[in-house]
């Protein structure tokens, strides 16, 4: 049974006259008589009763009917939405976001939002250190990352850099400081986390500590200041956390713990978009111009990540939200945060 089948069965049926119905669909009427035929063989029941003057449905025909139009329209949808879907119009983009990153890819959602409201974003945290294999296993679109990047496979774009903080308990001695450096720290045990979750962050953590000629007393934890295991951690005097991102403490504990700037020259890392090299899709394509025209096109934005020291307070409230340059979108569609 084709799609054919049923328009030629809806014309006849909404027709009852099988000449009407032949010139509706602008076909000989022989060749219809023989599509309805072959169609009652396949569904195996009569849906039509004929005589020499009139054409009539029988209940099974009646039935049938109403099916078959939800049928054809469900099929139009499915081509439209199709159509839209390839000039970006509907979709869903699967996006990764690494920790401490959701502040500022949330307002690039928004933004984005608000210009496309028919499509769809499906947001996961993903550590930067997973998202490589995430985005080679198709399971999101595009990530928001700290690299490494998997270049072979993957493309990117570098963002903006954010400075690293420190994440320590207030009844510390250090907390009194409005900004800290490295050797300040150098008698403190560090809380580090494993390198499988954030490659990059853990190798330029031991960078700026060999830069600054110590050898820091780590403890290896698989948990972070954002999460309330690794607040823990802190709070009980088990050490502190250099760590990424904006509020890097979990909500519960800024009460307990304080975040104070590294003011290393060297501490601050880049945040990356990233996409499939091969990626097909104009829905996540779109998306990605989409981001970094937020990044690139702003003036405003220019200037900010120009000052390093307030890259991790960023607010996107002043950005001027920017079209992708080569889109066919028109006004109705959901972009990249980690360690």
């Amino acid at each position: 049974m084709e799609l054919r089948h049923l328009r030629y069965f809806i014309a006849v049926a909404e027709e009852l006259n099988f000449t009407r119905a032949a010139k509706r669909l602008q076909i000989a009427q022989p060749p219809l008589s023989r599509q309805i035929h072959d169609l009652e063989k396949e569904v195996g029941v009569q849906l039509f009763e004929r005589n020499s003057s009139r054409v009539f449905l029988t209940d099974a025909g009646r039935r049938f009917l109403n099916e078959a139009r939800v049928v054809l329209q469900h099929a139009a949808q499915a081509v439209e939405s199709a159509r839209q879907s390839k000039n970006g119009q509907l979709g869903t983009i699967r996006l990764g976001i690494g920790k401490g990153l959701g502040d500022i890819v949330s307002r690039i959602i928004n933004q984005y939002l608000r210009l496309f409201p028919g499509m769809e974003i499906d947001v996961k945290d993903i550590a930067s250190g997973f998202q490589n294999e995430a985005l080679t296993d198709r399971k999101i679109d595009v990530g928001f990352m700290r690299p490494p990047v998997d270049q072979l496979h993957l493309a990117s774009e570098p963002l903006f850099e954010e400075r690293f903080s420190v994440v320590l308990r207030r009844t510390s001695p250090l907390a009194k400081h409005k900004a800290l450096r490295l050797k300040q720290l150098a008698h403190e045990t560090l809380l580090l986390i494993d390198r499988h979750i954030s490659s990059g962050v853990y190798d330029k953590t031991l960078e700026l500590y060999r830069e600054a000629g110590i050898t820091p007393k780590v403890v290896s934890t698989e948990t972070m200041p954002y999460e309330e295991a690794g607040a823990i951690l802190v709070d009980s005097g088990k050490g502190f956390y250099i760590a990424v991102g904006k509020n890097p403490c979990h909500p519960s504990f800024v009460d307990r713990l304080v975040t104070l700037p590294l003011s290393d020259p060297l501490a601050r890392i880049g945040v990356h978009i990233v996409w499939r090299k091969n990626e097909q899709s104009k829905t996540s394509l779109d998306f990605v111009k989409f981001a970094r025209g937020m990044f690139e096109n702003s003036v405003e934005f220019r200037k900010l990540k120009q000052d390093l020291d307030g890259i991790q307070t960023l607010s996107l409230k002043t950005l001027k939200p920017v079209k992708p340059r080569q889109s066919h979108i028109q006004r109705r569609n959901k972009l990249p945060r980690e360690t």
